[in-house]
């Protein structure tokens, strides 16, 4: 009986702090669930490598999903190379900053992560995305000190998102709770 090919996940972590936290614990419970079955990999861009230090998650990420992988510059590490040779079965950006969403509804690829998600989609690799501002209007998130912050979602950021909601082969999530949807379609 032929053994069954373990999948691999490029999961991109931004500069967004907003649900970081909750992302985190989230993937670590998908890790656990699809142990054996699907290989996590995750991707830092320089702003995120930033934020999960404030956030003091970098050891947690390390300890759980091995090797962080932190950009140098748009291809290197070299993801999107990887992504267009079908070594990942999907690319997942979450928490995904407004910048971030921004450059990919506009084709700008001059970061890893934008980079790496257009050239994902060229290739025919589906693209989630979990947009820190999803919605307009008033969110409040929690910084690393644990205070509260009021922040504004802008309409010019949810209508990048929008953008996105109409490009092929990008998937938008709203809650660190829709990434279980994404794991069960593609390893049941």
């Amino acid at each position: 009986m032929k053994a069954e090919k373990k999948g691999k996940v490029a999961w991109g972590i931004t500069g967004s702090g907003d649900r970081l936290t909750e992302t985190v614990e989230t993937m670590k419970k998908i890790k656990r669930k699809y142990e054996g079955i699907a290989d996590i990999k995750v991707f830092l861009s320089k702003a995120g490598s930033l934020v999960a230090k404030y956030y003091r998650l970098t050891g947690d990420l390390e300890k759980n999903f091995g090797r962080l992988w932190v950009e140098t510059d748009a291809n290197s590490p070299f993801l999107a190379g990887q992504l267009q040779l079908g070594k990942f079965d999907f690319l997942l950006i979450a928490p995904a900053t407004s910048n971030t969403v921004a450059k990919i509804s506009l084709g700008i690829a001059d970061s890893l992560l934008s980079n790496s998600a257009i050239m994902a989609l060229k290739a025919f690799v589906p693209v989630y995305v979990m947009p820190s501002d999803y919605r307009e209007g008033v969110i409040v998130t929690k910084l690393p000190s644990g205070r509260s912050l009021k922040l504004r979602v802008r309409r010019e950021d949810v209508e990048n998102v929008e953008r996105l909601t109409r490009m092929e082969g990008v998937f938008i999530l709203e809650k660190p709770a829709d990434l279980y949807q994404v794991f069960k379609k593609h390893f049941g």
